[in-house]
């Protein structure tokens, strides 16, 4: 198969019927693992559900929703909460449908400007002016509010430069106190500059550094008697108290994990939030396999053991972990790990404030994320039961695997397998396989070369599977039937997937081997459905694979190493464009008008440059 042939469906019923309603960011990624969309929401199902109406009038919703192929959320506690970690996350990922975020220009921000007695101002586009930009903020008023609580808080400027250098007297901002009027002199450098520290402090989240160091200034003045100068810092502390407010997602927290714990059903979530500079910097769901009646204490000591002690893991961990509420601390666990890691760390599970806040966070991500993955399973084992049904399998199925292939013109082909059993993807089983001597484009022999790699060892093995899917049509399967002839009764059951029309889902022709009678199943089937999902699974994890490959083939590329190009045309190419670069910049019908190079090998010298 060649790449771009099949597009990954994401199965939006299933993921938005087990959805919460309550606030919070959902995450869009493409087939490659990409966040191609991130977005908050005050009620997730709702918000998430309108992407995949019948009828979407948007066309970039409509765009966008054909190049999801899954999703996650991560639930907050208000809806302020979730639109912050939105824009966290989206300067993070930068993902390419958020459109007007996709650099941060769109983005309003507040900008520190460089001058000699620097503006606070809004900003939005190109970061030309020299200066200090803090944000983004999710809109413009936003922006505006805080620059208005700033002028109450910090007597700076906040004027046009071209008023500023009009002034021959103060404007009324000064006569408010909400401006040291700099303009006219009337303050010092050092005062005003000083004010300008304070606020810069003050963007960065600094706020109890901000209020100590005023506290120290005001006693200062007041022990040299500037009454005048010590009242101004107490009303500035006055103010600063009364509009300090913090939230579990901008907490004060510099460095912290935030361990949270559900189980139900005989499986265990451990959920993790990575604080980090005063940000929750992401989030993410564990599900270890625990044995039965294991308690909790003893889950979360085997997780850390393992989580933060791996040696190939190469994580940083915090010198603070905050564990559930119900869990006793384990001090001698916290020795250990302090001795392993080279630092102090402490481990509470009795916090307040902040801590209890991003506490609460964590638990209620680990109960959404176990909800869900019930659910899941629910419907794989539902579906698994009724591909057996189909097939007539006497025996419960336990493992499934599909081969892809993915390449592009023939060239970096990969052969991919992924492992399937009743809870759904087993992934340490994946596998991808490099084929090489084969002529290139030609499937049939990239799929035989595949098959032995992946099953000469296997009955030493023992990972047989039960059934073995084909991503192709007979041509494909049949190169299956043939390396499994000699098997027996030990050989997989052999299913081939081809396209139907239009490669649409749910047209898919199912081929039996052997008889190559068609299995009709009904678009809606659960059969079809696990089928499609394993299907599209192969696809993604081979075409990943090939884009890595090609990645890598592209950097290391010369005109030499191309199939087709000797010394005699590396010459003229190089003659006829300039240089490497000007060949690796250039389009295929450009390298085609060089004399001598067909378009075929116009487009073969175009793709070993590229990663599309």
């Amino acid at each position: 198969m060649t790449e771009g042939n099949q597009q990954k469906q994401f199965d939006s019923d299933s993921f938005l019927r087990h959805l919460t309603h309550q606030p919070g960011v959902y995450r869009m990624y493409d087939e490659s693992g990409d966040v191609i969309y991130v977005g908050k929401a005050k009620d997730l199902r709702k918000r998430v559900s309108s992407y995949f109406r019948e009828k979407v009038d948007r066309m970039k919703t409509q765009v966008l929703v054909k190049q999801i192929a899954s999703m996650d959320v991560t639930v907050t506690n208000t809806e302020a909460e979730a639109l912050i970690l939105e824009n966290s996350f989206i300067k993070k990922y930068r993902p390419r449908y958020n459109v007007l975020l996709r650099d941060d220009k769109s983005y309003p921000y507040i900008i520190l400007t460089a001058h000699q007695h620097p503006k606070l101002g809004f900003h939005r586009g190109a970061r030309r002016a020299k200066g200090d930009y803090f944000g983004p903020f999710p809109n413009g008023s936003a922006v505006r509010e805080s620059l208005n609580l700033l002028q109450k808080l910090f007597p700076i400027r906040q004027c046009d430069d071209s008023y500023y250098r009009a002034r021959t007297r103060p404007c009324l901002q000064y006569q408010l106190k909400r401006c040291l009027a700099p303009c006219v002199n009337v303050c010092t450098d050092d005062e005003y500059n000083e004010q300008v520290a304070l606020a810069k402090q003050f963007l960065q989240g600094k706020n109890q550094q901000v209020i100590d160091e005023l506290m120290n200034k005001m006693e200062q003045a007041s022990e040299s008697l500037d009454f005048e100068r010590a009242a101004r810092f107490r009303d500035q502390i006055a103010a600063l108290r009364k509009t300090q407010e913090r939230n579990s997602v901008t907490g004060s927290q510099q460095e912290l994990d935030v361990i949270g714990l559900a189980r139900g059903n005989g499986m265990t979530t451990v959920q993790m939030l990575f604080i980090r500079d005063n940000h929750l910097q992401g989030s993410r769901s564990y599900f270890p396999k625990v044995p039965t009646d294991t308690p909790d204490d003893e889950v979360l000591r085997a997780f850390l053991l393992q989580f933060y002690l791996s040696d190939t893991a190469g994580r940083k961990i915090p010198r603070e972990v905050v564990l559930p509420v119900d869990v006793q601390p384990d001090n001698v666990l916290a020795e250990v790990m302090s001795d392993a890691l080279s630092q102090p760390v402490k481990l509470q599970s009795k916090v307040r404030g902040d801590k209890r806040q991003y506490q609460s966070l964590a638990q209620k991500n680990a109960v959404n994320a176990l909800e869900s993955r019930l659910n899941q399973q629910s419907t794989m084992n539902r579906r698994t039961q009724a591909l057996q049904q189909v097939l007539e399998f006497g025996v419960p199925i336990q493992r499934m695997e599909c081969f892809d292939i993915s390449h592009t013109m023939g060239q970096q082909t990969v052969a991919s397998c992924v492992v399937f059993d009743q809870n759904g993807p087993k992934k340490s089983d994946y596998r991808r396989y490099n084929i090489t001597g084969i002529t290139p484009g030609d499937d049939y022999a990239a799929m035989s070369k595949a098959l032995a790699k992946r099953y000469d060892n296997a009955k030493e093995q023992g990972n047989i599977p039960d059934i073995l899917f084909i991503d192709g049509g007979k041509g494909q399967l049949a190169q299956a039937e043939s390396y499994f002839n000699d098997w027996g009764k030990e050989a997989p059951v052999l299913i081939g997937v081809a396209k139907g029309e239009s490669r649409k889902p749910g047209l898919e022709t199912l081929i039996m081997a052997g008889s190559h009678a068609t299995i009709p199943l009904s678009k809606d089937a659960s059969a079809l459905h696990l089928i499609q999902h394993i299907r599209d699974e192969s696809h993604r994890f081979a075409i990943t694979g090939h884009r890595q490959k090609r990645a890598k083939v592209k950097k290391t590329s010369t005109l030499e190493q191309i199939d087709g190009v000797g010394a005699k045309r590396r010459q003229t190419i190089l003659k006829n464009l300039g240089g490497l670069q000007e060949v690796k910049n250039a389009s295929i019908d450009k390298l085609a008008s060089v004399p001598g190079i067909s378009r075929a090998l116009a487009e073969k010298i175009y793709y070993s440059f590229r990663d599309e």
